[in-house]
């Protein structure tokens, strides 16, 4: 049997994939361990897996990050998410995940494109590894309108596994593994007509149990067969919604369509008949009863939302969410429309072609078979069992590279 180590950042929706893939590779007898920060692996690796933290908290200078990213567009926003994210991540990790590899010695490593540091100690040891791409905006060039910004970026990435004692750093080397790329996505979303390499798998979504189900759904109305849409902007946005929100509620307002908002207490205060707004709602449980969803394209509430053949209408606000909302868009699955500046008409408008257009929910029915096929956690955790196999898992562990 081989040994796994998921090196993860501090973020639910990188984390949450690789819980379903670890506990398949943990059913079929393999060892799988975890390495990142520990209040965030305590509360969601399971009793099957193996918590090794690299430190009891996140380093002070990554506290709120993400809440400080808000309100940030285009090249900025990823000039920041290099400088205050991704680059301090990896400095911070990497000595952590040296002393986790030394005292777990995995035969691979399943290391997240935001965990630099997985990559830099993977290439700097010659070790087996793959990388763990949880977005599909990850697989597509993000620079690819603003070359000097790529130069940029590629000299951080560069300059981090240097200082690392990594000589021949090389930016797309840690960007993508040269083993493995498990892209938990298809190419139904992320770009079909594309050539892509032979060492990536599209394994589409992993989904594993959650701390929700039906029993958590106080669902507000009878099931009528009534138009309805789920509205969401995640965990993270929501707070920024306080302009988008009301624009919801004006648009929805007198359509007979209903809504279930999920927004922060005040951000609704004078709801319009037929919406109902909470604070969090199992989602997993609503989508089977709604017919659409308004969301600000992240990637795990699109994915769920395509999962169950859902069209959706997508308001991109920052990070990965443009690139995103635009593959939904040219997949044929929603429209999209602009977070901070639609106006009550277009966004009733959107929301209702959704619905009533055929296209759009025939265009998510063909993601949602996609992802189907795909094969999930189990596609994934095959193409890694056999590069473990590949480098003799159990007999011996890859050459040190000096």
């Amino acid at each position: 049997m081989a040994r796994f180590l998921f090196v993860v950042p501090p973020l639910h929706g990188h984390v949450n994939p690789t819980l379903a893939v670890g506990d398949e590779l943990a059913r079929q007898g393999h060892q799988v361990a975890w390495c990142g920060y520990r209040p965030l692996l305590s509360a969601l690796v399971p009793e099957s897996g193996t918590v090794l933290p690299i430190g009891d908290d996140i380093p002070a200078s990554l506290q709120g990050v993400e809440e400080r990213a808000l309100g940030r567009r285009g090249a900025d926003a990823l000039k920041f998410f290099f400088e205050e994210l991704l680059v301090p991540l990896a400095h911070a990790m990497v000595p952590g995940v040296e002393e986790v590899v030394d005292a777990f010695d995995p035969d691979v490593l399943v290391v997240d494109q935001q965990t630099i540091a997985g990559a830099v100690v993977g290439r700097r040891r010659g070790l087996l590894w793959a990388t763990s791409a949880t977005t599909s905006a990850e697989l597509v060039d993000p620079f690819a309108a603003m070359p000097g910004l790529r130069q940029w970026a590629d000299g951080l990435l560069v300059d981090v596994q240097r200082a690392h004692g990594v000589v021949d750093a090389d930016a797309d080397a840690v960007r993508f593994s040269p083993h493995l790329v498990l892209a938990f996505t298809t190419t139904a979303l992320c770009g079909a007509g594309r050539a892509w390499p032979d060492h990536w798998a599209f394994v589409g979504p992993a989904a594993g149990a959650r701390p929700e189900d039906e029993r958590d759904l106080d669902w507000p109305w009878p099931d009528d067969g009534t138009r309805t849409v789920l509205v969401s902007l995640g965990t993270v946005n929501a707070e920024a919604g306080g302009r988008f929100f009301p624009v919801v509620a004006e648009a929805l307002s007198g359509t007979g369509i209903r809504s279930l908002v999920v927004a922060p207490p005040g951000l609704v205060p004078d709801p319009p008949p037929g919406m109902v707004v909470r604070p969090r709602v199992p989602q997993l449980a609503v989508l089977p009863r709604v017919d659409a969803v308004v969301s600000h394209a992240g990637h795990n509430t699109v994915v769920e939302t395509l999962a169950h053949g859902l069209p959706l209408v997508v308001a991109p606000i920052r990070d990965d969410q443009p690139v995103v909302a635009q593959q939904v868009v040219d997949c044929g699955a929603g429209i999209r429309v602009r977070f901070g500046r639609v106006r009550a008409p277009e966004l009733r408008a959107a929301v209702a072609e959704v619905i009533d257009d055929p296209r759009y929910r025939q265009a998510a029915i063909r993601v949602q078979q996609s992802f189907a096929a795909a094969g999930g956690a189990p596609a994934a955790a095959a193409r890694l069992t056999a590069l473990a196999g590949a480098g003799g898992a159990g007999s011996g562990r890859p050459a040190m590279r000096s």
